[in-house]
């Protein structure tokens, strides 16, 4: 038995290191994994063979964070999982490198700013270090803007691909993307004309919510509220009787954009009023009284001045009243400067002069001061806190301008459109179920469509151009659309066809549209432009609709509705069948981790201290859709169990245990013999089962409970228990059996683990198998667990618990005596019901030998539950000589 169990098949005296640790290997299996090609998608196969993922694009913004780590951690447990079960899984990475993250980080990193009408400079180099002062910043052409932006974008990816390396996400690198690439821009374009074609996309000159900082429009759901402090500042309007009817407003600024007072239809108080003609303090402008159900009779005064704009619900009484616009803010943030035309009175112009180029901020304290001076504010302003709209990366309150605009249909103004999108939410299937209801919610509430204009440099173009009149006015009613043949263009630096370069920006010849595409209206495209869409039908038809859509929970209302509202435009489909939703990370006092915080931990720093299987282990730790917070002690867990693998790998395979000895049929299988064995396997089958169903529902982390719990009662339990008898202590036959059950169970262990610690489970493969332990099947695939299932249905698989409940009994016994484990027992009593008395007797002779056991006694037990029916009850020890 010995000689058979050293033969051919074993591995190498030097296969096998003398100390294995952890150190060096995600360098080396990064290097071998890439040369043997082990994750790259086969584009030679059918649909139903692929799983694809629409992986999400991180922003290429420079600043790496834990985040990133636990959640494509998840991402890829779930795709190595495919990968062993039989799928060719088309697992892109993408970088999402347009929009205004980047022009931040670009401006800030090299202290620059951009002016259109500035020369392009081909030689231009920034500056060394930034100005301190942002007026001292650089002015630069857009082009050389443009450059700088692709330039310093290119090193933060490198920098995240370096970071997903490490962390051993099996992406396919060959189908990397960026979206402002030209294969990107060429997508977007194609897929935003064709929304043009089918009267999805449109223009339109309409109240548009902006941020004065960066000088572009913004969609709702960039909005973010945010608590600031505030004031109600209380003045009246009076009749053409002379009566007061007093308002009260957070915004005074904006009483000369007043064009109408609003209460509710039922509120007594103003129902006389409703239809007559009122005049505005301080600028002396008739506005007419109205009646709506959204003003609220409980607030203030009850009675409300619609300015346009100073809110959303503004805009919703513009709209629906029919009222005139009064707008005074301009996109600086600054009130314009020549006096608006319905201010007709001297007292009135003389006021506004007072306000004329000044910041919003600036204006309310000087409407404030002309109210005092005149006697007109009723008592003193009452400071409140109250939420402001905000764009998401702004730093001041949005403003509401009127401006011209690309949209999307997006069921903001059509129900049927709205009800449409909520059904392919129902279409959906959601890890976990209940975070449909944000999505839900949130198209329910939609108030308008999605704006995708921006007035911004570093995106893709509006691919627009617009003939100009005679008089140099564009015709914003037939624009001119480029050739699919011509796509990608740049409206600003190419000419439509039919006309010249001379032609732009001349009467009589076209000029190119400015603005370029929200970076949303590009990332809604990434099934789209990863798939090849529009360039490569055939691939396109082999991974669309996707299977799978991880992402944060976060941005369920932008990229995951967004995409969802693409999908249905331009296939009339959903754009996965799966979407997977990440929690965020929080730190130790459960507050979320961000940078404005500064409570984020660099992702680089963990991975030199505890090893990506490590931290891969705590992030695989948490279960989707869970906020999770920073947990050291999970890594090192992590590695723990990492360290554990390659210990327990050394121990069996230096028994002589080599691949021919696993049991893979129930043939083989049929050397397991002894009733601990079996009941391992049995343990195992159940182990196998749970985790592929736990993976089958997108519950990683339940299938890496039941995995890691079998792990540590093979390691610490079974293993001790067989040790003797592995060693051919008890005869041939019980030491094939041993040795076969350690084989068969390290084999499917190894692989059970693959997906949450790929470097460990990789190199402990590579002592005894041939290839990539992921490249192999995952446990129960098509049979390769029939060897373990056949000992598994007929054995009892509470033998292994009874045994090992009961060494753990006598364990403690020496170390409450505080003796070695080592030390023999002369009696052992057990208290137990019959059937574990029963149990342990199947395998007492592994006891004796792992408790150093000379004889066993039983008393009954009888009454008691699961958790209490064995115990050691008492245990003579013998003495030593000394």
């Amino acid at each position: 038995m010995a000689e058979d169990l050293q033969g051919s098949n074993s591995p190498k005296n030097n296969t096998i290191p003398d100390r294995p640790g952890l150190e060096g290997l995600e360098e080396k299996f990064t290097a071998r994994w890439e040369a043997d090609r082990v994750y790259v998608f086969d584009p030679d196969t059918d649909r139903d063979q692929v799983y694809s993922i629409d992986t999400p694009p991180p922003t290429a913004s420079g600043s790496l964070h834990v985040g990133h780590v636990f959640s494509y951690t998840q991402t890829d447990v779930l795709a190595r999982y495919q990968r062993m079960n039989g799928k060719n899984v088309f697992y892109p990475m993408g970088w999402d490198d347009n929009g205004l993250p980047t022009e931040r980080r670009v401006q800030n990193y090299y202290g620059v700013r951009t002016d259109p009408a500035t020369p392009y400079d081909p030689d231009y180099r920034p500056p060394d270090k930034p100005a301190k002062n942002q007026r001292d910043w650089d002015v630069i052409s857009r082009q050389n803007f443009i450059e700088l932006c692709l330039e310093l974008s290119t090193e933060d990816e490198k920098v995240y691909e370096d970071l997903f390396t490490r962390l051993g996400l099996s992406v396919d690198w060959n189908l990397s993307y960026r979206t402002i690439d030209d294969h990107s821009r060429e997508v977007s374009q194609r897929a935003f004309l064709q929304n043009l074609a089918d009267g999805d996309a449109y223009m339109a000159e309409a109240p548009t919510l902006w941020d004065v900082t960066f000088r572009t429009a913004v969609a709702q759901a960039e909005l973010e509220d945010r608590e600031m402090e505030g004031a109600y500042h209380r003045y009246a309007f009076t009749t053409e009787q002379g009566e007061k009817i007093f308002i009260e407003t957070t915004r005074p600024e904006l009483l000369p954009a007043c064009t109408a007072l609003v209460a509710h239809p039922d509120d007594e108080r103003y129902k006389p009023y409703f239809g007559t003609t009122v005049t505005s303090p301080l600028f002396e402008v008739p506005v007419e009284v109205k009646a709506h159900p959204l003003a609220q009779p409980d607030k203030g005064s009850g009675i409300a001045m619609i300015c346009t704009f100073g809110d959303l619900t503004d805009v919703t009484w513009w709209r629906e009243l029919e009222l005139d616009t009064r707008t005074v803010v301009g996109r600086d943030g600054r009130f314009q400067s020549e006096t608006p035309e319905w201010i007709t009175s001297e007292f009135g112009r003389a006021n506004y002069e007072r306000l004329a180029g000044k910041t919003v901020f600036s204006a309310k304290k000087a409407v404030v001061e002309m109210l005092q001076e005149h006697d007109l504010l009723d008592g003193q302003p009452k400071k409140i806190m109250h939420a402001v709209n905000f764009y998401e990366k702004g730093e001041k309150p949005l403003e509401i301008v009127t401006s011209r605009q690309w949209y999307l249909r997006n069921g903001g103004r059509d129900a049927d459109r709205r009800d449409a999108l909520i059904a392919r939410g129902d279409q959906l299937q959601w890890h976990p179920e209940f975070m449909q209801s944000r999505y839900t919610n949130w198209v329910e509430n939609l108030n308008g469509d999605w704006l995708v204009s921006r007035q911004r440099f570093f995106g893709v173009p509006v691919p627009i151009w617009y003939r100009l009149d005679d008089q140099g006015e564009p015709n914003y009613e037939s624009p001119l659309i480029p050739e699919d043949a011509q796509l990608p263009v740049d409206p600003l630096q190419d000419v439509p066809a039919g006309y010249t370069a001379e032609q732009r920006d001349r009467p009589g010849g076209f000029t190119g549209d400015p603005d370029v595409l929200d970076t949303w209206a590009t990332s809604s495209l990434t099934p789209q432009i990863i798939g090849e869409w529009s360039t490569n039908d055939e691939l396109f038809a082999k991974v669309f609709p996707f299977d799978l859509r991880p992402q944060g929970h976060d941005i369920i209302r932008t990229w995951l509705f967004s995409t969802v509202v693409r999908a249905d435009a331009l296939h009339d489909s959903v754009p996965w069948q799966h979407t997977a939703l990440s929690g965020w990370i929080l730190d130790p006092d459960r507050k979320k981790m961000s940078k404005s915080k500064g409570n984020v931990v660099v992702p680089m720093d963990i991975l030199d201290k505890f090893g990506a299987d490590a931290v891969r282990y705590w992030a695989a730790s948490a279960k989707l859709g869970a906020d999770t917070a920073y947990e050291v002690n999970q890594m090192k867990i992590g590695r723990r169990l990492a360290i554990k693998l390659l210990n327990a790998t050394k121990f069996v395979l230096q028994l002589g245990a080599n691949r021919s000895w696993i049991a893979t049929t129930a043939d083989q299988a049929a050397q397991i013999t002894h009733p601990l064995d079996r009941s391992l396997l049995a343990q195992l089958s159940d182990t196998i089962q749970q985790a592929t169903a736990g993976f089958e529902r997108y519950d990683y982390a339940r299938a890496l409970t039941v995995v890691e719990t079998f792990f540590w009662n093979f390691t610490d339990n079974y293993v001790e228990l067989v040790k003797d008898r592995a060693y051919g202590g008890r005869g041939d036959d019980q030491q094939r059996s041993a040795v076969v059950t350690l084989a068969t169970a390290l084999d499917a262990l190894q692989r059970l683990l693959a997906p949450f610690q790929p470097f460990a489970t990789d190199e402990t493969w590579s002592w005894w198998q041939q290839g990539s332990v992921h490249s192999a099947p995952w446990p129960g695939r098509e049979g390769e667990s029939a060897g373990i299932d056949a000992v598994g249905r007929d054995s009892d698989s509470e033998v292994l618990t009874a045994v090992a409940r009961a060494l753990s009994g006598v364990r403690k016994a020496k170390s409450d005596a505080k003796v070695s484990q080592r030390t023999e027992v002369s009696t052992a009593t057990i208290q137990a019901t019959s059937a574990r008395a029963d149990q342990i007797r199947q395998a007492q002779d592994d006891l004796y030998a792992a408790g150093r056991i000379q004889h066993l006694e039983f008393t009954d037990l009888t009454n008691t539950d699961e958790e209490h029916d064995i115990s050691v009850i008492n245990t003579e020890l013998v003495e030593s000589e000394s």
